[in-house]
């Protein structure tokens, strides 16, 4: 359902809002889920009192008449929830109203420590509340183009994912029953071969084998489909010379500069590489007090699948710095700048990889350290490649 400003009246709110002639602000909470909204609202003022509105439908309707009856009498509305399930819908659709929502990490929630009682009449007061104090933080929204390309990388993720259960499960089967394979290329022509020569004695149990290798067939080729969607997805985004520019990267290819830009989003909001990699997760967990430094393993905060992407990337700077076939392929269209970079680093990281395992350092460590680096090389690209304006798609 399309919803207008004149439909929810709050085009009298943002016009009184540039007249300053508002009559406060109203700071509200919502706690979203698939079915219902529950609302809080906090007065502004810090004395002013925190109160539960209603549970409402999840429904734009619904939540059109909320906002109009909170918002009589010309208060300006400020407008939070934590990002989950349901994505950025309400996000797009008070942006298109001019109303300031703001979307959180429900990670980056202050808790009290012992508070033991959750309701979500609770949770929307808290949120209110602490988006009156300015304790909240907001996450980066991508735009519907970007998030696009999102779904994309998540759905070839997933499905590799699914491909290699499947792959555990066939190996499983054949190991209950004794049929090992001798060859060193498992999951290779041979492989295949030898596995197209297992006969098992019941009708019944030749029928689950078939199925098992029918179903690695069906991800193999779903995985095929999604690579091929992936390229021609990003050849036609803003962000696409992004990609382009940063599989000059050693161990960075399409699909890995593609998850990186998708799921990191906007690099420029990044004033410096350490930002990028503390919100990574890249970075040493700390609990340090008076004179004594404790550092633990890496906090392991922000987004996963880009702090995995950047750890595989990461070891393939064990060998040896080098410009293999399929590196000087892909550099081909990069300009002369980025491929001097993307050498000088990889004669850097490949060197940082020798010294750190030659001091005695636990190759995981190594690798993780590599991966930090590689991290601050990409959001120096990053701000190099500026993006590119491209015509919508009909």
């Amino acid at each position: 359902m399309t919803i207008t400003c004149a439909e929810i009246g709050l085009s009298v709110l943002i016009e009184r809002a540039t007249e300053g002639k508002l009559a406060g602000k109203k700071f509200i909470g919502l706690d979203v889920h698939q079915d219902t909204i529950a609302i809080a609202v906090a007065d502004d003022g810090v004395d002013s009192e925190v109160r539960y509105f209603r549970t409402i439908a999840n429904r734009p309707e619904a939540l059109h008449s909320a906002l109009k009856k909170i918002g009589q009498g010309g208060s300006e509305l400020r407008v939070c929830y934590e990002s989950g399930s349901c994505g950025f819908i309400i996000y797009r659709l008070l942006a298109k109203l001019g109303v300031d929502c703001m979307v959180i990490s429900p990670s980056s929630m202050p808790r009290r420590q012992g508070d033991r009682v959750k309701t979500d009449r609770r949770d929307a007061q808290t949120l209110a509340l602490l988006l009156r104090a300015g304790e909240l933080v907001a996450v980066w929204v991508p735009d519907e183009a970007h998030e696009a390309v999102r779904d994309v990388v998540r759905a070839r993720r997933q499905a590799k994912d699914e491909l290699g259960a499947a792959k555990s499960t066939l190996k499983s089967f054949l190991l209950r029953h004794g049929r090992r394979f001798n060859g060193k290329a498992i999951w290779g022509k041979a492989h295949w071969g030898w596995l197209s020569e297992q006969k098992f004695a019941f009708p019944h149990q030749q029928f689950v084998f078939e199925e098992y290798k029918r179903r690695i067939h069906d991800l193999i080729a779903r995985c095929n489909r999604l690579d091929d969607v992936l390229k021609e997805a990003v050849s036609g985004w803003v962000l696409g010379p992004l990609i382009h520019a940063l599989q000059a990267l050693r161990g960075i290819k399409l699909t890995a500069a593609a998850t990186l830009v998708a799921e990191i989003g906007d690099l420029h909001r990044f004033d410096s590489p350490k930002q990028l990699m503390a919100w990574l997760g890249l970075v040493p967990a700390e609990y340090s007090s008076g004179k004594r430094i404790r550092r633990g393993e890496i906090t392991r905060s922000g987004n996963a699948a880009a702090r995995t992407m950047l750890i595989e990337s990461a070891w393939r700077y064990r060998f040896p710095a080098r410009e293999g076939r399929s590196l000087i392929d892909r550099n081909a269209e990069i300009s002369e700048h980025i491929r001097a970079i993307a050498w000088k680093r990889q004669v850097r990281l490949c060197a940082k990889f020798r010294r750190l395992v030659a001091s005695g350092k636990q190759t995981v460590k190594v690798v993780t350290a590599v991966a930090q680096e590689l991290a601050g090389f990409i959001w120096d690209i990053a701000r190099q490649t500026p993006p590119v304006a491209v015509e919508p798609r009909r």
